[in-house]
């Protein structure tokens, strides 16, 4: 591949990673929620779903899921089940701030966030769609075979996105830690995550 044409996909990669997206919501909520540890473990999950939409994108298995519309509304609306749990049972640990408390960096948790973080990821029909749309645009013709050149871009999009989203769930984390010496302050966090994860299954189901 031509390096000025990966200098100018890094670039746009590194774009694309600051909007604020669903994926950032949910690891600011996590990192809100759990903390620190818990914001960067979401963002290791998310990496991991971009790395199986990467290695998809390259099988063509993505252009097929995007040729079967009820395939997509399958997947959207399994998205939304896993977001709508994550939303009840972060209220509900709301409601016991002494029990949840012990274990916001607790191994079974963060291994918890991290699954989480993985399927939300594949669940979001729009990251599909977002590698068949924008990939294509910086492949070319000859040299590297075109699996490869989708490998290496998404491997591209993974490290940047790390980046960024680790430093975010690591910001979120370390404001919830200077905020959660008071019981009524880490219940409202609680409570704020709860309805991120909320109003994105919301989006997740009506954004066509």
């Amino acid at each position: 591949m031509d390096p000025s044409l990966l200098l100018a996909f890094a670039a746009a990669c590194a774009v694309i990673s600051l909007v604020p997206g669903p994926d950032m919501m949910f690891i600011m909520a996590n990192g809100i929620a759990r903390g620190r540890a818990a914001g960067v473990v979401a963002a290791a999950g998310m990496s991991t779903g971009l790395a199986v939409h990467t290695v998809a994108a390259a099988l063509g298995l993505g252009a097929l899921l995007a040729a079967a519309p009820v395939a997509l509304d399958t997947v959207r609306l399994v998205g939304a089940v896993f977001l709508v749990y994550l939303a009840v049972t972060t209220l509900r640990s709301a409601k016991d701030v002494a029990a949840t408390a012990p274990a916001r960096f607790g191994a079974r948790t963060l291994r918890r966030t991290y699954v989480m973080a993985a399927l939300v990821n594949l669940a979001n029909p729009k990251v599909i769609l977002f590698y068949l749309a924008f990939l294509p645009q910086f492949l070319t013709q000859g040299g590297w075979a075109v699996p490869v050149q989708f490998l290496v871009m998404g491997a591209m999009l993974i490290v940047i996105g790390f980046s960024v989203d680790a430093s975010v769930g690591l910001a979120a984390g370390a404001l919830s830690a200077l905020l959660l010496r008071r019981p009524a302050v880490r219940r409202w966090l609680n409570r704020v995550s709860a309805a991120i994860f909320g109003a994105l299954a919301v989006r997740l189901v009506v954004d066509r």
